[in-house]
């Protein structure tokens, strides 16, 4: 698949080992994007003037800044935002969210699929949004798709959109957008012991997410990845239990801790790609990475393009691999973040590998991190694995899904 590295003057220059964006056939792959100029920190343009305090807000401003930056990495490809067909929004404080909305409106009138959470914390300080975009080119036709028993967002994005034979589906969440959490979403306080909240929430979730599919001519067996965002890790196990019931067959999947999600109550939200049932695939296994314990794969081939499960520094036997680990004999040789970031990687070196690539096709990857403070001697490491590096959105998070991971990887390849 022809590619192409996305550099722009329009956007400031990342300090960071990853690149602007990469072009790769029809879709255009942009690194995550925060409001920083990478001299001054948060940049100028996009901080309130103490001089003017009722004019604007750091988060309009931000966010601002921000599109515009997209805006030109996508110009640079030949697209438009109105190319967009899947965004994802990290905030650090929801109350923004009202107000970072009325921005995206003036950059998306017919705005596209979006998932939105709250995160523990950006690269820079001050910073309180990323805003991670996925386009595609102008001439890919493409299908603004709405379910027929999915409720009507409240906030300013779709419900999905199908752009070739790929359905890029809104996150969900277990709201009406009426009443807050739905009844059908929540336990029922005269039966207690019958069902849990995070069971009913996955549930209702995925019949939404199903009712999408349906409208776009897919099933949820066409799905290729799956990104899952939970309020608590404690509920892992339980929703874990209704995810099988929907995906007998599991596609690779990705999940983390988040702070919050838009609408109190709600403790899960589930972020879906698909490809339409016509297209080859084969699911990735292979013995050189970690045999996963929750129902997902390690990865997708589906045409050319690969979709990775987000991987952490865990095998099945002992938590955090001991591999993964600094020796206490040596503790001044190595550090944690940098052997789990070596494993991970290793790892996810054999899920590529097996489908017949390398570290040098990945043209999109999200990396989560519980402690902001490891990120400099991460990207030591990432550059030995990543000499031609790719976009890459950077997050922090509350927790990963076993204790003492300190970093979770989630990829996307195409062949060249």
């Amino acid at each position: 698949m022809k590619r192409e590295v996305i550099i722009t003057p329009g956007a400031p220059a990342p300090m960071a080992h990853y690149c602007q964006g990469v072009l790769a056939g029809e879709t255009l792959y942009a690194a995550g994007q925060i409001a920083s100029d990478y001299k001054t920190g948060v940049a100028p343009e996009a901080r309130q003037d103490p001089a003017f305090p009722y004019y604007g807000s750091d988060i309009q401003k931000q966010a601002r800044y921000i599109l515009q930056n997209l805006r030109s990495v996508f110009e640079t490809a030949g697209c438009a935002l109105a190319d967009v067909v899947k965004s994802q929004v990290f905030m650090t404080d929801l109350a923004d969210f009202f107000y970072f909305d009325q921005v995206w409106k003036e950059f998306f009138p017919s705005p596209p699929p979006r998932t939105t959470v709250q995160v523990g914390g950006l690269l820079v300080p001050g910073c309180r949004v990323e805003i991670d975009l996925i386009g595609v080119r102008p001439g890919v036709e493409r299908q603004i798709i709405t379910g027929t028993a999915t409720p009507t967002p409240m906030a300013h994005y779709c419900q999905g959109v199908l752009a070739g034979d790929t359905l890029y589906a809104a996150g969900q969440i277990a709201s009406d957008y009426r009443t807050g959490v739905p009844k059908e979403a929540r336990r029922n306080p005269a039966f207690p012991y019958y069902a849990s909240d995070i069971e009913r929430q996955t549930r209702y979730v995925l019949e939404n997410i199903a009712s999408v599919y349906q409208a776009a001519g897919c099933k949820l067996s066409d799905t290729v990845k799956a990104q899952v965002f939970l309020t608590d890790l404690d509920d892992f196990a339980q929703f874990n239990a209704v995810w099988r019931e929907f995906f007998p067959s599991p596609p690779p999947r990705t999940t983390v801790q988040v702070g919050a999600l838009l609408v109190p109550g709600c403790r899960i939200e589930i972020d879906l790609t698909a490809v339409r049932g016509g297209v080859v695939r084969r699911l990735i296994e292979t013995p050189d990475s970690p045999t996963p314990m929750a129902h997902y794969a390690q990865g997708m081939l589906v045409g050319e393009t690969l979709y990775v499960a987000g991987q952490l520094a865990a095998d099945a036997t002992t938590g955090v691999a001991a591999e993964a680990r600094q020796d206490p004999a040596f503790p001044y040789y190595g550090s944690n973040i940098q052997k789990q970031t070596r494993y991970v990687l290793r790892n996810i070196r054999g899920v590529l590998e097996s489908a017949g690539m390398s570290f040098a096709d990945v043209v999109k990857s999200q990396v989560f991190l519980t402690d902001l403070d490891d990120f400099y001697y991460f990207d030591q490491v990432w550059k030995e694995f990543f000499p031609s590096p790719p976009p890459r959105t950077t997050l922090k998070v509350p927790g990963l899904l076993v204790p003492g991971c300190r970093v979770e990887v989630d990829l996307l390849a195409c062949k060249a």
